[in-house]
């Protein structure tokens, strides 16, 4: 079993923060759609007999393009890949692009997951970072999407924003929650280099919170969605029992993945190793390699095992459950513990492992705040093992 992503790189504006591969709306859309649909026939000649238990659309703004549109790339993706009983099929939507007839039709046609990207309830802090919509927008969604039959619903929140504050911060959240959302992505802004915030804040402009105040910010939230059972399951990601996102958790255990469309990557076991796909980021060049009958990637990369046991781990320890040893020592042939001793001691000398269960590597919440400090533990050794 696979997962399929398909990105969608259009935008009806670019956000003040994001670096992601976007572009504004244009009147090729219906050419983009058929482009997918060229690469999804070239995807199942290669992978024949691959079937999807979760297919996410992603961008972008995938709703900005026609919800006819989207359906019959939907129904494409079934054709080539059938999907399991319980298949979770999920689609991100700008409140700014949603339609109650829109949303209705995506229901029907089979995407049971809608992911909302609101950011602030508070519309000035929304035009400050660039967002399109306003709160009325985003309760417009909701009701609509609820009305389609949408049960599953997860709403993107963020903090660290220009001039925002913990309280406002948690207003954001109680109103997410009072909504019966089952799920909440709380990202912290990451301020990225080449982007119209970036150059805002460079040259005093725009200013963010301190680093403290955004550390108290996310302790205070994260608080609270815990004590609404909204639990944390990974990093920055809270969900109502029974409603994770799966198809992020493929991404997290390092379980085989398609990537589909402009920029888009994918993760698959090849005949020799595993490989890591990216396609090309020029949607014209996108366009003339399907054209050819040609693949659109840009890239194919073998992963050696040293380099899939560091992703597995890079990657599961983000999650709250973290990574079984058993499942480790299947695929790899040993445990976390006896190949990475030295990282594990340095974790266990600050006290960021969570020790209730031997069978597990997992970080208690102190650790998961020094994630990154963990992964530079691990990838040392991991340098030491490839190089010498």
């Amino acid at each position: 079993m696979i997962s399929v992503y398909l990105h969608i790189p259009y935008c009806i504006q670019k956000c003040q923060y994001c670096d992601f591969c976007s572009v504004p709306l244009d009147q090729t859309a219906e050419q983009y759609c058929d482009a997918l649909l060229s690469e999804i026939s070239l995807k199942k000649a290669e992978y024949p007999n691959e079937t999807a238990h979760t297919v996410f659309f992603g961008g972008g703004t995938p709703t900005v393009l026609p919800a006819k549109q989207l359906c019959r790339v939907l129904d494409a993706v079934r054709d080539a890949f059938p999907f399991t009983p319980d298949a979770e099929i999920s689609i991100e939507c700008n409140p700014k692009t949603a339609t109650k007839e829109g949303l209705s039709l995506l229901r029907r046609t089979g995407f049971n997951r809608l992911s909302i990207g609101l950011q602030s309830h508070d519309d000035t802090l929304l035009r400050r970072i660039g967002r399109a919509h306003t709160f009325l927008d985003f309760q417009d969604t909701l009701r609509w999407a609820r009305e389609a039959g949408f049960d599953n619903v997860n709403v993107d929140v963020m903090h660290g924003l220009p001039g925002q504050t913990e309280e406002s911060y948690c207003d954001t959240l109680k109103t997410v929650m009072d909504f019966g959302v089952e799920h909440i992505s709380s990202y912290a802004l990451i301020l990225e280099e080449g982007t119209p915030l970036f150059s805002a804040v460079e040259d005093g402009r725009e200013s963010l919170p301190d680093p403290d105040a955004v550390a108290d910010m996310e302790d205070a939230g994260f608080l609270l969605l815990e004590q609404n059972g909204y639990h944390r399951y990974e990093v920055s990601n809270f969900a109502k029992d029974g409603k994770q996102c799966r198809h992020n958790l493929t991404y997290w255990h390092n379980e085989p993945y398609l990537g589909i469309g402009v920029a888009a990557h994918g993760s698959m076991p090849g005949k020799t190793a595993w490989e890591r796909i990216a396609n090309t980021e020029s949607i014209s060049t996108y366009y003339k390699k399907l054209r050819k009958n040609q693949s659109p990637e840009a890239e194919r990369i073998l992963v050696n095992t040293f380099e899939q046991m560091f992703e597995t781990i890079m990657l599961g320890l983000r999650l709250k459950e973290g990574i079984s040893e058993r499942s480790f020592q299947a695929r790899f042939g040993c445990t976390i513990r006896e190949t990475y001793p030295e990282a594990i001691a340095y974790g266990e000398r600050y006290g960021w492992w969570d020790d209730t269960d031997r069978e597990t590597v997992r970080l208690n919440a102190l650790g998961m705040d020094h994630l990154d400090a963990v992964l530079r533990a691990f990838r040392e050794r991991n340098y030491w093992e490839l190089f010498h």
